[in-house]
């Protein structure tokens, strides 16, 4: 395993960091000032469109998908660090340079499963930076961690399915650019596999009978520049048949495709947040004192920032490992080490924010600094992608699996 950065890497890691200094780290005030005149606080500040511009201009566009006829063509591994670049500010860097979720993860579902219409119709749009869409499988009347759970209908009915059901914490449907629901309910709620119940289907927004019906908050935020989280239902909305994605009773197959890639993104950008807590740890350390002598000569505050640097360096080398892993021998090659990835990093991570929190004192909690959002967006995914002890569940029956 070599984890030097190669030259393609070198040189986008050098655009993407004087990016992010030039560009993005001064946008995050100004899209602060900009949402709070706008009509909804749903609608995009005009900066986030300017960066989105400046972005694809210097080529950071699409670096997420390693499909070179739809994306930047990189591997696993070589997108990693700049992944951990734009996790510093995850409000804005990963959508300026289309690699936000829900988007990414819709757009290789897309990419990999979906037919030359549906990628002509959905995929090159989102591609362009032109609309947004949105992942809808969580519902809130079952435990959603078993996605063989779900119980949102999807009945043929001659030429179109008909969808009925409730989903909530749908990533980016309160964004009026988003136009596309990706749709995962059951076709055959009765068949003897229980993984072979479940399809997915591409469901415009603006079909009779989908109804977003309000913003659901995280830890009191409604992420608004990661287009919100609504609750959505679909009361007998109708599509054509075409719209289905794959075959029919193939939908859980694609969630695991899509799902692997999205938990090693997020654990990417975790480690990015890491580095940046640090950083302000480090600098509030050196320009606060207290009880006579600056908190960087305080003795814990030595150990926190010590054991936050052996933290994200242990952290660093799992998650490339993990990409290195997808890249040679497959995801499913990768899955015991994508499961550890997820398991250690958004608690790792919280830890490090929250150190950071304390060290700020009532800063820590306010809206003056980016911790607190970013503590809320960190603490999130221990539950988001598969909850920790689903994936604690499955690595250890593997582990249990050679011993009997």
């Amino acid at each position: 395993m070599d984890f030097a950065y190669d030259a393609r890497t070198e040189e986008l890691r050098a655009k993407l960091l004087a990016f992010m200094d030039e560009y993005v780290y001064p946008a995050e005030q100004v899209a602060h000032e900009q949402r709070a005149r706008l009509a909804s606080p749903w609608d995009t500040p005009q900066v986030v469109e300017d960066l989105k511009a400046e972005a694809r201009r210097q080529g950071l566009w699409n670096l997420f998908l390693p499909d070179a006829a739809h994306g930047a063509g990189l591997t696993n591994l070589q997108y990693a660090p700049l992944a951990e670049i734009t996790g510093r500010s995850p409000q804005l860097a990963p959508t300026a340079t289309n690699c936000a979720a829900p988007d990414t993860g819709n757009m290789e579902v897309l990419a990999q499963f979906a037919d030359e219409a549906q990628q002509k119709q959905w995929l090159e749009p989102l591609l362009a930076g032109e609309i947004r869409s949105a992942f809808a499988m969580t519902e809130p009347d079952v435990a959603s961690s078993d996605a063989t759970n779900i119980t949102t209908h999807i009945e043929r009915d001659g030429d179109e399915y008909v969808i009925t059901g409730r989903k909530w914490y749908i990533s980016g449907a309160m964004n009026p650019d988003c136009k596309i629901f990706i749709v995962m309910g059951k076709t055959d709620p009765d068949g003897e596999d229980i993984r072979r119940q479940q399809s997915m289907v591409l469901v415009p927004r603006d079909t009779p009978g989908v109804t977003v019906n309000r913003a659901m908050q995280v830890f009191g935020y409604e992420d608004h520049y990661h287009g919100g989280h609504a609750e959505v239902t679909f009361d007998h909305a109708r599509v054509p048949v075409t719209n289905l994605i794959g075959e029919e009773g193939g939908g859980f197959a694609i969630a695991q495709a899509r799902l692997g890639p999205g938990r090693i993104h997020h654990c990417m950008r975790l480690i990015g947040m890491a580095e940046r807590a640090i950083e302000l740890m480090c600098r509030r350390a050196v320009s606060r004192n207290a009880f006579g002598k600056a908190l960087a000569q305080q003795g814990v505050v030595h150990n926190w920032i010590a054991d936050a640097r052996v933290t994200v360096e242990q952290l660093r080398l799992l998650v490339l490992k993990t990409a290195w892993l997808m890249d040679t021998v497959g995801n499913k090659g990768a899955h015991t080490e994508i499961q550890a990835i997820k398991i250690a990093t958004p608690r790792a991570v919280v830890d490090i924010i929250d150190r950071a929190i304390q060290l700020h004192g009532a800063g820590g909690v306010s809206q003056d600094f980016p911790l607190a959002e970013l503590y809320a967006g960190a603490r999130t995914l221990m539950i988001a992608d598969g909850p920790d002890e689903v994936h604690q569940r499955s690595l250890a029956r593997r582990e249990i699996k050679k011993y009997l």
